[in-house]
């Protein structure tokens, strides 16, 4: 039974022949790519990022076709129970309050990925073990704010303060090419916040996850823009990826207008902030278990409509799974799991695949073109 799903549902996504739509708003990425710069990749989402696993499928890909850029931004610690990134590990001492996920909102201040973890203790610390040749150190920059030793490979490189005006702190390093041992220890008793590390490479791609749990498009506007936009500059993203829709389409509270408006409104606030990144839109799965999530369809047209209409390709993941209703074969082919909302991690695998394949399928026709 399992080997037949696969077969069919095989069989439906290879009949799919639309790709990723609007693929011309595409062609800033794909300039960065044939120029051979840094490509830094961020992916914005819910559950389904959070997880890492297609990011991290097309992670392998991207990377080993133009060069391991590193992970780029990792939030700091493990800031919540199931965050994870494949290509780097990082742990929190007791200490560290978590803010910005959908239990624990907190204030706007929570910088790049709209998490944060905090405290006001002395002698806290967070590791990151990861590869790269540069650091950065996101965090809150505040009136009072407490002091850090970082530690790099076990020795010390020295101290920084946290104090100053309200807004986003970045403090920077050199580091040797290779695998390296972080840390971050707090001197005194003063609050800190923590946004999380940037480690990369001069070269190559980064895949960047921000996923939270349970989040709909909408959070991003509920951060501060002045610190979410210096962060995201900073990064200077050669592509933007919103993979939200899920939970939208779930929700009792969601109207048609008001999706219509959060979206455009989140675009223009990418926008402002890296005007010449490209943006693609992903689409929820398809999903529900006795029938489709309350407004599913609805979600999925108005993400359409909407990447028309403001210039961002659009990637029907519903439509490229077989269409309405396969979840259910999805789940007996063990590539869905039984929530009938998330995949297994070789169904990610596969849907990560697919989205790099149909990137790179534009990217060639492109350069045919030139």
């Amino acid at each position: 039974m399992r080997l037949a799903a696969r077969r069919e549902i095989e069989a439906k996504m290879a009949a799919v022949k639309t790709g990723i739509e609007n693929p011309g708003a595409l062609a800033s990425y794909f300039a960065s790519l044939q120029a051979g710069d840094p490509v830094h990749i961020l992916q914005f989402g819910d559950s389904h990022t959070a997880s890492d696993d297609w990011a991290n499928a097309i992670r392998l890909a991207a990377q080993a076709k133009y060069g391991d850029g590193g992970p780029g931004f990792v939030q700091a610690g493990h800031p919540y129970k199931g965050y994870r990134r494949f290509d780097a590990s990082g742990v929190n001492s007791p200490l560290w309050k978590t803010e910005g996920t959908m239990a624990i909102h907190g204030d706007p201040n929570q910088g790049l990925s709209g998490i944060s973890i905090s405290t006001d203790a002395a002698g806290q610390t967070v590791n990151l073990t990861a590869s790269g040749e540069s650091l950065e150190i996101f965090y809150l920059q505040q009136p009072g704010g407490g002091q850090l030793e970082l530690t790099i490979d076990g020795q010390s490189a020295g101290a920084f303060t946290t104090d100053g005006d309200l807004g986003p702190g970045q403090s920077e390093y050199t580091l040797t090419p290779g695998p390296h041992q972080l840390s971050l220890r707090t001197l005194n008793f003063a609050p800190v916040r923590l946004f999380g590390w940037v480690v990369e490479n001069k070269q190559g791609v980064t895949v960047e996850t921000l996923g939270i749990n349970g989040a709909q498009a909408n959070v991003i506007l509920d951060w501060n823009e002045k610190i979410w936009t210096t962060e995201l500059t900073q990064r200077n993203p050669s592509l933007v990826i919103l993979a939200y829709g899920t939970n939208e389409a779930n929700s009792h509270l969601w109207t048609a207008e008001q999706y219509r408006a959060d979206l455009i409104a989140i675009i223009d606030r990418i926008r402002r902030a890296t005007p010449a990144a490209s943006i693609l839109m992903i689409g929820p799965p398809d999903c529900g278990r006795l029938q489709p999530l309350l407004h599913l369809s609805e979600v999925i047209d108005i993400q359409r409509e909407i990447a028309a209409s403001q210039h961002v390709a659009f990637w029907d993941w519903r439509l490229h799974m077989g269409g309405p209703g396969i979840v259910k074969r999805w789940v007996l082919a063990g590539w869905s799991q039984q929530d009938y909302i998330h995949l297994t991690s070789e169904g990610y695998r596969m849907l990560g695949q697919l989205v790099f394949d149909q990137l790179e399928n534009i990217y060639e026709q492109t350069a045919q073109n030139r």
